[in-house]
């Protein structure tokens, strides 16, 4: 009896591992062949790697947008693996930004010392060079010592002066990503997102935020803890992923960056957000003064008030652009997350905040939008736990219409 047991668990341990085999194998067909054809150069030129064309290739979970390996190669016995990393662009992703201009924002950050180095480009993705820290987790953006660490290298990163456009970007994108979402979306999808009066709810945010005097800067857009490093040796952040990133008021990259701190994308379920982690009064505090003296200067009472207030506002145009990309996201990207559900969430904070922000009677013209939104959630409550878009796929279930 014995004997058999042994027999059975040597099998199962023998098909795992011809599993892991495949999987690699698997992975590496992931990648273009000018990818591999840039990835066995580079490594030809280093002396410590003990065979260019040995490459393991390892997906790296967390990406919403594009897809990311991390590519390893053996290296002779002492010495440290060599590394690079993999981006490859998803589809339908150039609807959201300039990928030309976003090569050449990274190539100025990386010159300037702020970023990966990148090391090659092919078709439709590029090589970077591949950074020894860790990624950030979502607990960490509530660590007091690392968020410090955060608001002062975002504040280095809002100094960069980049060539080219110092314009705000913020509201040609969101009417550029609102035409878009309404080109994509069903007559369904229209109404009950409210999409047919957005741009209204667009030109009252950016009359009521564009009053006072703000401080601009190059913002990344998409401070999210997946796009910040961290090098515990040094006690040093990088900020990684500069798709979005653009000149607008600083305030609003803070107001994401709290917003964003809702979000954990590596669980079972990463686009369910969790809003009451938004950073409570102390903690925004805690931050903004960091980030205002960072440069030397002690920040006043009133400058640490002022920017605190322009943040509070802006969460709701974070809101309303991230909503638009989870739509069109929908309808482009393949990737497996549930897309409209994140929408949906991030338009009900919209609704749900602006009424504490706004009180004047201008600002809830398409008030609507908010029962709307509010009357599909409690259709939802009442449901069974959501399903996986995956198990959606398979049984033709979807919350609204299949869109691929």
């Amino acid at each position: 009896m014995g004997e058999a047991e042994d027999l059975v668990k040597t099998k199962e341990v023998a098909t795992q591992i011809s599993n892991v085999i495949n999987d690699k194998e698997n992975y590496l067909d992931c990648l273009p062949d000018e990818a591999k054809e840039i990835l066995k150069s580079l490594a030809s030129k280093w002396e410590n790697v003990l065979d260019p064309n040995a490459l393991e290739v390892i997906p790296l979970k967390g990406a919403m947008t594009n897809e990311v390996f991390q590519i390893k190669w053996q290296t002779i016995e002492g010495e440290m693996s060599r590394k690079v990393l993999v981006r490859i662009y998803g589809e339908g992703t150039d609807i959201f930004f300039d990928r030309a201009n976003e090569i050449r924002t990274f190539a100025f950050i990386s010159k300037n010392g702020q970023g990966p180095r990148l090391l090659g480009r092919f078709p439709h993705g590029r090589l970077e060079e591949f950074i020894r820290a860790r990624t950030l987790s979502a607990p960490d953006m509530r660590d007091p010592s690392i968020s410090a660490l955060i608001a002062s290298k975002m504040k280095e990163f809002h100094d960069l002066d980049m060539p080219g456009s110092k314009n705000v970007n913020l509201w040609d994108r969101l009417r550029n990503w609102l035409n878009e979402a309404r080109r994509l979306s069903s007559p369904d999808e229209v109404e009950t997102f409210h999409l047919e009066t957005m741009d209204k709810e667009i030109s009252l945010l950016e009359k009521e935020l564009s009053e006072t005097r703000q401080r601009i800067g190059f913002c990344h857009n998409d401070l999210q803890y997946g796009n910040i490093m961290l090098d515990e040796v040094t006690n040093s952040v990088t900020i990684i992923d500069y798709e979005y990133a653009s000149y607008n008021p600083v305030a609003y990259d803070i107001a994401n960056h709290f917003s964003e701190m809702a979000a954990n994308y590596h669980t079972e379920t990463p686009h369910v957000l969790d809003f009451s982690k938004y950073p409570d009064l102390e903690e925004r505090q805690r931050f903004v003064q960091t980030y205002l003296s960072s440069s030397g200067e002690q920040a006043s009472d009133s400058e640490v008030q002022q920017l605190l207030d322009e943040v509070e506002k802006y969460t709701l145009a974070s809101h309303l652009l991230w909503g638009l990309w989870g739509i069109i996201s929908e309808h482009v990207n393949k990737i497996d997350f549930d897309y409209e559900e994140y929408a949906k969430q991030r338009f009900q904070e919209y609704w749900s905040r602006k009424s504490d922000l706004f009180s004047n009677d201008e600002s809830n013209v398409t008030a609507g939008g908010e029962k709307a939104l509010a009357s599909i959630a409690n259709e939802k409550s009442e449901k069974s736990p959501p399903i996986s878009k995956k198990l959606k796929k398979l049984f033709g279930l979807s919350l609204f219409r299949s869109k691929q």
